[in-house]
């Protein structure tokens, strides 16, 4: 529909969707090669969609055939272990982008939910932002939709392409994964984890690796600690994200919805969909003690958005009652002695406002629901 509406040319759209039975015959590289062949008959740019791509034969072959032409543009997608996105880079080395497909930003949701923002935001905190979510009418429905994906199609698909062996220790470290969202750690204290509660004799190269093959197949994202005042990684710990928080749910049967880490795995999301490379902060302020001795204290910044030369510091507040939480709230983004924006966002129903120190405070609902929020 893109393409049309930018005025393509029908005929220099050629697309296979190969999952299709009708489409069986094209699985063979030799006879949709010859077809495709057949259907470029000028020198104008062609764009070639094939869907469901590892159902190809010999795919790898067919797609380095076909980009040593000149005027075609080549877009595939596929939904099985088979191969990561990773692969198809590696494989074709700079000739090939990866177009990382989110689950729906809460402005997308709201843009085809039936109901108003506050319930919008209600369900979207608990079944998240899958598309076939918003087409499933009851309660039990999401439920056993988001269990049977993450069992039958996630876990599966890491075992398989992995060769899993150990799988009730996967299982258990995405359990732990899914409690810590929006907590500091690292593979040495989920070690610890495993050691202390689980009992189990999982070696630490393990974990980084089930770790490794969770990120692969966009289950969970990193978010890295970087001090702001010495402008530096510092390494581990670091902090854990789900890319959909319906499927994080899903995995703790929907036991732990924890409203605070929720909205700051929301906020992490949606900064990642705009864009953003994002880290946690630390900020180190330093003082002296009654007895004048130096002391140091670190305030976290819960994250650094950088996109270009733009940089916001963003806190996520759920509730901000008390002048005493606002102060808590503010005291890192306070010690930050650059120009750039601060923002503390809560799910309050205020209106955005800035105040003496510069830092700006907005409901949850106006960051989400405007694509230019941060500018506010």
């Amino acid at each position: 529909m893109y393409l049309l509406n930018n005025l393509t040319d029908e005929q220099h759209i050629i697309e296979f969707e190969l999952d299709r039975i009708e489409n069986r015959k094209y699985r063979k590289p030799d006879i949709i090669l010859e077809h495709i062949n057949s259907l470029i008959v000028d020198n104008k740019k062609y764009y070639i969609l094939l869907d469901e791509v590892q159902m190809l034969e010999g795919f790898e072959e067919v797609l380095n055939l076909l980009l040593h032409k000149d005027n075609v543009d080549i877009y595939v997608t596929e939904s099985n272990s088979k191969f990561l996105s990773h692969d198809i880079l590696t494989e074709f080395r700079g000739r090939g982008d990866e177009v990382h497909v989110f689950p729906l930003s809460f402005n997308e949701y709201m843009s085809v939910y039936e109901g108003d923002r506050y319930q919008g935001w209600a369900d979207y905190l608990t079944y998240g932002g899958l598309p076939l979510i918003l087409s499933l009418k009851t309660e039990e429905q999401k439920i056993n939709y988001l269990t049977r994906l993450f069992e039958e199609t996630y876990v599966k698909d890491i075992m398989e392409r992995n060769k899993i062996e150990k799988i009730q220790e996967l299982n258990d470290l995405i359990n732990i994964l899914a409690s810590c969202i929006g907590s500091l750690s690292n593979p040495s204290k989920i070690l610890a984890t495993f050691r202390s509660s689980i009992k189990s004799d999982i070696s630490l190269n393990t974990i980084r690796k089930y770790i490794e093959y969770l990120k692969n197949a966009f289950i969970i994202n990193e978010a890295y600690r970087y001090d702001v005042k010495e402008r530096k990684y510092i390494g581990t710990p670091l902090k854990y994200y789900f890319e959909d928080v319906g499927l994080r749910n899903a995995r703790l049967e929907f036991r732990q919805i924890e409203e605070t880490h929720l909205m700051e795995n929301i906020i992490y999301n949606e900064l990642k969909i705009r864009g953003y490379k994002v880290d946690v902060g630390v900020v180190t302020k330093r003082t002296l003690t009654e007895e004048g001795n130096k002391d140091k204290k670190q305030l976290e910044v819960d994250f650094i958005a950088n996109l270009g030369s733009k940089r916001y510091y963003i806190q996520s507040a759920l509730s901000i009652p008390t002048e005493e939480k606002n102060i808590q709230e503010k005291a890192s983004l306070i010690n930050i002695n650059d120009s750039f924006k601060k923002i503390i966002l809560v799910k309050d129903i205020i209106k955005v406002k800035r105040d003496k120190d510069g830092i700006v405070t907005m409901n949850i609902y106006d960051f989400l629901l405007n694509n230019n929020s941060l500018e506010f």
